[in-house]
């Protein structure tokens, strides 16, 4: 029960990320590319103080690093410049589907071959989060923005599987964030940022880089060797949701039949995908 209740205490830290990017660049209080950089830097300098007054060290020289700050920071770019093209939902979508195939592909050949039922429990999950998401109308999909989402979701399983070896979660996040910063700000520089970062931007990407990122990453660092690679992409199918219905329930944003129906087959997926036979 301790094991689930960290699990959705960080996919609710996951799902605020994605309303606090909502609040601050859907009201021009940032641009996605400035947005990302500040939250990297968040995450790096609150991180790193806070291993440093444990007593820790942040490793910043392991040979852990090429694979967690490059992933992370490939999430990060491709996350934050497709959304100048998708539509948010068909966005999620990708990119929880790249998520899924990437870390079941993963743990098939790695020798955990997902379950029946975890499969099972996934297509239904993922089917909710469809669902939900799927855009209304005509689907116009921009070629550049899905390559870019399909890479940050290529990005974010690299991330996730590479906690499974972390030693230190904390450390090994603070390292990550520390390497990824410059990364991250030499790709969007790059790509040309609109560089608009309002006062209430710079909180919001604070917030988002120090508390929901920074301690959400560390803290989904700590729960990911306790996982399997199909559970762990599971229970993330949760995060689009979550975020729709803190939107209804703190933004005033409007709900739907749609989402209640989308929610059960999300929450009823994962619960065949990741309970026990007796508790399921």
């Amino acid at each position: 029960m301790r094991l689930i209740l960290l699990i959705c205490l960080t996919m609710v830290a996951f799902a605020a990320n994605s309303i606090l990017n909502r609040l601050a660049v859907g009201s021009d209080a940032a641009d996605p590319g400035s947005f990302a950089v500040v939250r990297v830097l968040a995450g790096a300098v609150f991180l790193f103080l806070l291993v440093h007054v444990r007593g820790g060290r942040v490793p910043l020289t392991a040979s852990a690093r090429v694979v967690g700050a490059l992933s992370l920071s490939i999430y990060m770019v491709g996350f934050s410049m497709a959304y100048l093209t998708l539509d948010a939902g068909l966005g999620a979508l990708i990119l929880f589907g790249v998520v899924q195939i990437a870390m079941f592909a993963f743990g098939a050949l790695r020798g955990a071959r997902p379950s029946p039922k975890q499969i099972l429990g996934a297509v239904i999950a993922f089917a909710g989060l469809a669902y939900v998401l799927w855009p209304s109308g005509g689907v116009q999909v921009d070629a550049g923005g899905a390559a870019l989402m399909a890479l940050a979701g290529l990005g974010w399983a690299a991330y996730t599987l590479a906690g499974r070896s972390a030693p230190d979660a904390l450390e090994a996040t603070a390292a990550n964030f520390v390497v990824a910063l410059p990364l991250t700000t030499a790709a969007i520089w790059v790509v040309g940022p609109a560089l608009n970062m309002t006062p209430i931007g710079l909180a919001l990407a604070c917030l988002s880089g120090a508390v929901t990122s920074g301690m959400g990453y560390a803290l989904w660092y700590r729960l990911v060797p306790q996982l399997s690679p199909a559970v762990a992409a599971t229970v993330q199918l949760s995060v689009p949701v979550i975020a729709l219905v803190a939107g209804v329930l703190l933004l005033g944003e409007a709900g739907s039949l749609s989402l209640v129906l989308g929610t059960a087959l999300v929450l009823g997926g994962i619960a065949l995908a990741v309970l026990p036979g007796a508790r399921r």
